[in-house]
């Protein structure tokens, strides 16, 4: 059974966008998953985002993401939310996702926008209309012009919050100006989808994140969550303040390398990156390893 949700807080508040584990083979290693999935909500993390970019979800086959859902839902999905990613850019291929973490236990949907193909924004609202239609699970659109080629406009957004199963942005636009028009007009659960951001995403009405740092600063987010919601805006940019070096180096170089760097110094399973991504050299190590440990992360 899937934790409680509400239309303000539909899959929690503190969310982690999850790597992918893999043996040091390369192969899916659902035992590791399993164990980090357990580790982060024991952290306080009220979800899980998986089989999203950070999760490498561009070079997991259909089957492993499958895979990977059922096992993240059995070992915590009773106390969290398990959301999956479900987005390409490919329409066809995206309902098949959809439709395949439904019946793999998924309690919600990642979708981004399609990528590469830079659709028009009518495009955009067929093809999320289109996710939110094949399945009975709340969607979460995903905004990332940096990597898709392509903003959901304000206007758009607005039109797809009318579909009932439609209830979530993830914002990595990086634009608190059309953040704010957005949600002021939309009614979406608004969650931050860049670490930098998110204390100011939240002073515009976000109601959470959809973090990378939460692998190893999920106590912080929540008590920079927490002084936000009780009015203490001294106490939460204090927080904000302590992690940007956190927030800094975890974004150096590609994401998912840093996160897999910093969780093997902490001894927890990440395992090797699949190509085209390469892990950090001794340097980079080095440099993550100072930037954490100036963010207080223990080592």
């Amino acid at each position: 059974m899937a934790p409680t949700s509400t239309p303000q807080t539909p899959f929690g508040r503190v969310l982690t966008a999850m790597v992918t584990p893999f043996t040091p083979d390369g192969a899916l290693d659902l035992d590791g998953a399993q164990r980090l999935a357990a580790h982060l909500v024991d952290a306080g993390n009220d979800g899980l985002v998986v089989n999203g970019t950070t999760g490498e979800s561009p070079t997991t086959s259909d089957a492993e993401k499958a895979q990977l859902v059922r096992a993240v839902v059995d070992a915590v999905g009773d106390r969290a939310f398990v959301v999956a990613g479900a987005g390409t850019n490919d329409t066809r291929h995206s309902l098949e996702l959809a439709r395949a973490a439904q019946d793999a236990g998924a309690h919600g949907l990642l979708a981004v926008t399609p990528y590469y193909s830079k659709p028009p924004q009518e495009g955009l609202l067929r093809h999320f209309t289109a996710i939110a239609d094949a399945t009975d699970l709340p969607v979460m659109l995903y905004d990332i012009p940096g990597r898709s080629g392509v903003p959901i406009n304000t206007e758009t957004i607005v039109r797809l919050a009318e579909h009932p199963r439609i209830v979530a942005n993830k914002d990595a636009k990086g634009d608190l100006g059309r953040a704010s028009w957005a949600i002021a007009r939309c009614g979406l659960a608004w969650y931050s989808g860049d670490d930098m951001l998110n204390l100011p995403l939240l002073s515009v009405g976000a109601i959470g994140f959809v973090s990378v740092v939460g692998h190893v600063v999920t106590p912080e987010l929540r008590a920079l969550l927490d002084a936000h919601l009780n009015g203490d805006v001294t106490k939460a940019t204090e927080i904000h303040q302590k992690l940007l070096p956190v927030f800094t180096g975890m974004f150096r170089t590609q994401g998912v390398i840093t996160t897999k760097a910093a969780l093997g110094l902490q001894g927890l399973p990440a395992g090797p990156l699949r190509l085209p991504l390469v892990d950090l050299s001794p340097e980079e190590t080095e440099q993550l390893t100072r930037d954490l440990a100036a963010g207080g992360v223990q080592l």
